[in-house]
């Protein structure tokens, strides 16, 4: 049985081109302005693939810490430029936000994303100290939480300074993408998907976790949300009247819950 339909968000999302206007605007709006302000370092290479780059954003004062956010897409599609904007609630809270793009499938795996996302991470940790707080939306939210995996391939160094990560409608099993299109360009086998699938592994030790989903999401995105925040043991947000593209609307507002769930209660 295919299961395509409930893993396909946009076709049940009013206007859904809509927010990809808006996110490709509002984000280059946010980039533009911050790089004219001298508070954004663009286009930093971290790796040897064209894809392997991050854009870093700044606050008006001393970082009191770095947030990495990374982007979804389900592997195939979307970059940091695509969600510039997400960084302005955090950095109005005077963090630091990282946001990597990644080599996309089918030209990369999932596990070779996996790693890249991780050195992405290593190298943008050493620019910035103090703690991290990590973020993703859908894969990006799958690729957060397998940094909470032993053999997510950070350093024990970085990994030290890693003090949550919340996975966005996260996919934390991909056992059931196998039965969908995307399992070929994703090259998805039965062992990748038990190996890459954070639901299936035990919770991070030093890293506070927190799940967070919307509650008008597909069902699919529900279940994998409470299945992770109850294999996790960890906390579950099933946010009132959000849809899987508005959830990560949150990121942008400085006293949003969500950003309270990633850095902490605001003062």
């Amino acid at each position: 049985m295919s299961l395509d339909d409930a893993y396909a968000n946009a076709a049940y999302i009013p206007d859904a081109d809509g927010f990809l206007t808006y996110w490709d605007e509002t984000a280059r709006s946010y980039r533009d302005a911050e790089h004219t302000l001298g508070r954004a370092q663009l286009n930093q290479p971290y790796g040897a693939h064209p894809d392997q780059a991050f854009d870093l954003f700044f606050p008006a004062g001393r970082p009191l810490g770095l947030m990495i956010f990374v982007h979804g897409g389900y592997w195939l599609r979307f970059g940091r430029r695509d969600f510039s904007h997400l960084a302005q609630g955090a950095c109005a809270r005077d963090w630091a936000v990282a946001l990597p793009s990644y080599p996309l499938a089918p030209g990369a795996s999932i596990p070779e994303i996996t790693q890249s996302v991780a050195l992405a991470i290593g190298q943008i940790a050493n620019r910035i100290p103090g703690p991290i707080v990590l973020a993703g939306h859908s894969a990006g939210g799958h690729l957060v939480a397998r940094m909470g995996q032993v053999d997510s391939g950070l350093s024990s160094e970085v990994r030290a300074r890693i003090q949550s990560i919340v996975p966005i409608s996260p996919v934390a099993d991909l056992r059931p993408l196998l039965q969908t299109q995307m399992s070929g360009p994703l090259a998805l086998t039965e062992d990748i998907a038990k190996a890459e699938s954070p639901a299936l592994h035990p919770a991070p030790k030093t890293m506070r976790a927190h799940i967070w989903v919307g509650a008008d999401e597909r069902p699919a995105f529900l279940e994998q949300a409470r299945l992770l925040a109850e294999n996790w043991q960890s906390d579950l947000t099933i946010e009132p009247k959000k849809h899987h593209f508005d959830i990560i609307a949150g990121l942008e507002d400085p006293e949003s819950d969500l950003l309270d769930a990633l850095l902490g209660r605001a003062p």
